[in-house]
């Protein structure tokens, strides 16, 4: 599966995220995690030791890799440049290996006028097509709620864009926005995880407002959660239950998945 998850700031899609990510990896299958959020996290959530977060460096920051690809210096905008550069490679030399599961942050584009159409912006681009649509692995994104590196044709070839929502209306209200973002880049169809959920009357705010977008399932509010970032660890090595929940997430969308 390629999966998406996106969601408003501190509603816990980066925690869906990396234990959707190891759940996968634990069962045997070739996970590759990529960190679209600028406010990047995943590393933490998929259990990287502290040690180790130093090697992860994100791509659009890699300006000789950026001048390499595509014939122009980083951070230039309106001059010439290769819009088909090489990628292929990348996720492989650059990526971190950590627990069956291979990571890749991309970093943040700077700031072009509308659309951005700059090296890093179209580096990224085609690499994530090349992921998600050329690449075997099952591939997971942590997004952004801009979508900022995703375009059609891409999208189209995903098998799920998964919003986390909150029990709150400012976590719906975004969700709704990240649907109509989503639709305009050719996304079939989009689904919701309810997160910090304290009871049934948590549940009937998500789902209510969630809809016309299926509820794959709830991850309940926990102290886990809290206990793992203090730690400095993954809530997966934590929290059994939190574990199956995901599991439980996950099957749901394998039922629902539209086949390619």
């Amino acid at each position: 599966m390629k999966i998406a998850i996106s969601g408003k700031g501190g509603v816990g899609k980066t925690t869906l995220a990396g234990c959707l990510a190891r759940l996968l990896a634990d069962r045997g299958q070739k996970v590759l995690a990529i960190d679209a959020d600028p406010d990047s996290n995943l590393p933490s959530a998929i259990g990287v030791p502290a040690e180790k977060l130093a090697a992860v460096q994100p791509l659009a920051q890699l300006k000789d890799l950026v001048a390499e690809r595509t014939g122009a210096k980083p951070g230039t905008f309106g001059g010439m440049f290769k819009l088909n550069p090489q990628v292929d490679d990348i996720p492989d030399v650059y990526g971190l290996d950590y627990n069956g599961i291979k990571l890749l942050t991309l970093g943040t584009v700077p700031l072009g006028g509308g659309g951005c159409l700059c090296p890093e912006s179209t580096l990224l681009r085609v690499l994530m097509r090349h992921l998600i649509v050329r690449r075997g692995e099952t591939v997971i994104i942590d997004m952004e709620a801009g979508l900022e590196h995703l375009a059609r044709g891409t999208t189209e070839s995903m098998d799920a864009f998964v919003v986390v929502v909150e029990p709150g209306q400012r976590a719906i209200q975004t969700a709704h926005q990240i649907r109509r973002l989503a639709t305009d880049l050719g996304v079939r169809q989009v689904y919701v995880v309810g997160n910090k959920v304290a009871g049934p009357a948590d549940q009937d705010t998500i789902e209510a407002g969630a809809a016309p977008m299926p509820v794959l399932g709830h991850l309940m509010l926990r102290e886990s959660i809290r206990e793992s970032d203090r730690r400095g660890v993954s809530p997966y090595d934590l929290d059994p239950d939190l574990r199956d929940e995901i599991a439980a997430v996950y099957a749901a969308l394998e039922k629902v998945a539209p086949e390619r």
